[in-house]
């Protein structure tokens, strides 16, 4: 089946000329080319007075790099472990979103550089975030974060680890979170959904998003994949943090983030749904201006904000 381009926000079209080249050839063979290009793209200045701070904390596997955060005039509080996106394979701690956060709600924003696939398979990515998450913890007056108002974080594939990670987390036991914020989350590894089934969706399609679970899994597992990977392969959701889930109408993952989010409420898990109409897959990060990107930070913010109690002005 073939998407409908006239039910993306017109205002959206024109950043599809921003979208980082070969994503639509994503393979084993190129996944190197497609990183380089992404890393020659010009980053958009964003104006902030938020520092970052580089930090190397041991794990069993080796270092791993965290870019952590601040804003100059945040007080001791609450604390976000940002998952950056692209789908497994792509992408850095070096994050704008991370960014905004820090400089909106004036908390701290740890960015985790998670081992990529297909360099290094599953768990290696999430395993780094939980070692993350539990440096934050024992490391909570150094960073003078609130070890009770902790919330993980991500886009798309980091959405994907942060709901992994949740139930990760869950299972070993590791610190109450205030809050799953998961952003168009990439969390089912056979895509067995009507949206799923479009083979043009705008920046990450079908196609691309098979290789690249091919690539993070080492394989292809099909139903019998770890929830850790693809968390709707979990049965059972109960005792997961809140959740805020987002996704726009037009994007790959629509109707498996819906799904997901139904299914948390149905085990009892606080959940808010937001699903944006017009908006395809990080559509809201090439036309940052347009009226849907605005609601969709503005949404998320409140969120976030409202589960670390945080009073802030969003708008």
């Amino acid at each position: 089946m073939n998407l409908d381009y006239s039910n993306i926000d017109p205002v959206l079209l024109a950043g599809l000329d921003n979208a980082p080249p070969g994503l639509d050839k994503l393979t084993r063979n190129t996944v190197l080319k497609v990183r380089a290009s992404r890393a020659a793209m010009p980053a958009p200045e964003v104006e902030t007075d938020v520092f970052t701070t580089e930090r190397f904390i041991p794990s069993e596997a080796g270092d791993i790099r965290l870019l952590i955060y601040e804003h100059p005039e945040r007080t001791d509080g609450p604390g976000v472990l940002w998952i950056h996106g692209g789908g497994y394979v792509l992408g850095t701690a070096e994050d704008d979103s991370a960014r905004l956060i820090a400089d909106e709600l004036r908390c701290a924003v740890v960015s985790v550089d998670y081992r990529l696939a297909p360099e290094h398979l599953f768990p290696a990515g999430v395993e780094d975030c939980f070692a993350a998450l539990l440096w934050m913890v024992e490391h909570a007056a150094e960073l003078r974060v609130d070890p009770d108002r902790l919330a993980v974080a991500g886009p798309s594939g980091g959405g994907g680890l942060a709901a992994g990670l949740a139930l990760l987390n869950r299972d070993r036991g590791g610190p109450k979170l205030r809050l799953q914020l998961l952003l168009y989350p990439m969390i089912d590894n056979l895509h067995d959904t009507p949206s799923g089934q479009y083979v043009d969706h705008p920046v990450w399609n079908r196609r691309t998003s098979l290789d690249a679970w091919e690539m993070y899994l080492g394989g292809t597992p099909g139903a019998g994949a770890s929830c850790y990977a693809a968390a709707t392969r979990a049965t059972d959701l109960s005792g997961l943090p809140p959740a805020y889930i987002c996704v726009g109408s037009e994007d790959l993952f629509r109707d498996e983030d819906i799904d997901y989010a139904r299914r948390l409420i149905h085990a009892g898990v606080p959940t808010e749904l937001a699903v944006y109409p017009g908006l395809y897959h990080g559509g809201d990060l090439f036309v940052p201006n347009a009226p849907v990107s605005v609601r969709l930070r503005a949404g998320f913010l409140r969120a976030l904000g409202d589960a670390l109690s945080i009073e802030a002005d969003h708008g």
